[in-house]
């Protein structure tokens, strides 16, 4: 029981999944209510994409932003809480044009992290570095990948390093190498995401093993391997996430009827190999994140 295991819980993500589970928030109330009962279940982090409440897809609006934050902030529920910057970096190019996207939504570095710097979470993720993702192509430059990283560390917000691949995670470590990134870092390992890493402990643990010395680390795996990489980052020395941004399936052909089920399928797993969950608090001593 020496070392306590962070929770993370991705609420909500940017994938279509409100159709295909109801219980998947959209709007910043239900958000904001989904991330509570996280906290309440054991989550010490919420992480917080928004979405468009017409179509429900991603949405970069700050306002959203800023009333699902106020709504979880104004609740009395201490937990982390940590917004993305994922969105503005989705590009499928035409066939017969490539300059010409069929799907598209790319924005420049600054206006990613505008609600970041404007709302001062105590964490944001950082997807350091481009792939093919599914059929779009996830477009994360390195010069733009600077521009957001700097905005982040002047702002006083800590980057959630996410990697998908073995040359992200080596970006990153050249990032913190020339101090755009504030050492030693606070990664999340992304698995089984067309067409990264897949959600296997081999691939978990050489991701692992190239992390930088005395940083802190996160894993999680989409779908089926959710709960089973849950085991394996605690197995590994790392902390864990769960949520529907990740997975919609409690069990198999079993929609899970809140992401609160979700982490407490987590918790269970954590307590079984014979770990303690960190409360907030003790997540905030043991990633430095400033205190609230």
């Amino acid at each position: 029981m020496d070392r306590e295991i962070i929770i993370s819980c991705a609420v909500t993500g940017s994938a279509d999944t409100p159709g295909k589970n109801k219980a998947v928030p959209v709007t910043p109330k239900q958000i904001a209510e989904s991330a509570i009962d996280a906290a309440k279940a054991g989550a010490a982090i919420v992480h917080i994409h928004v979405r468009d409440l017409k179509t429900t897809k991603p949405s970069m609006e700050l306002s959203l932003y800023r009333e699902t934050v106020e709504r979880i902030r104004d609740s009395g529920v201490d937990v982390i809480i940590n917004l993305t910057t994922g969105a503005g970096g989705r590009f499928i190019p035409n066939e017969r044009n490539p300059h010409v996207s069929d799907e598209m939504q790319l924005s420049p570095p600054l206006d990613r992290v505008r609600h970041v710097v404007e709302l001062k979470p105590e964490i944001c993720s950082l997807d350091v570095g481009s792939m093919n993702m599914g059929d779009r192509v996830f477009v994360n430059s390195a010069g733009h990948l600077r521009t957001m990283a700097r905005a982040i560390r002047d702002a006083g917000v800590m980057p959630e390093i996410e990697v998908f691949e073995t040359g992200h995670l080596l970006l990153a470590k050249k990032m913190i190498e020339d101090g755009d990134i504030l050492g030693p870092g606070l990664f999340q390992i992304c698995l089984g995401i067309s067409w990264g890493q897949p959600a296997t402990p081999e691939a978990m643990t050489y991701m692992r093993n190239l992390l930088p010395s005395g940083c802190s680390w996160f894993s999680f795996g989409i779908s089926r391997g959710q709960m089973p990489m849950v085991a394996q980052a605690v197995l590994l020395g790392g902390n864990v996430r769960v949520g529907f941004e990740d997975n919609i399936y409690l069990d198999a052909g079993v929609l899970a009827p809140s992401n609160a089920a979700l982490v407490e399928r987590a918790v269970q797993i954590i307590q079984i190999l014979g770990k303690k969950v960190a409360s907030p608090a003790a997540a905030r001593r043991q990633l430095g994140l400033r205190s609230v």
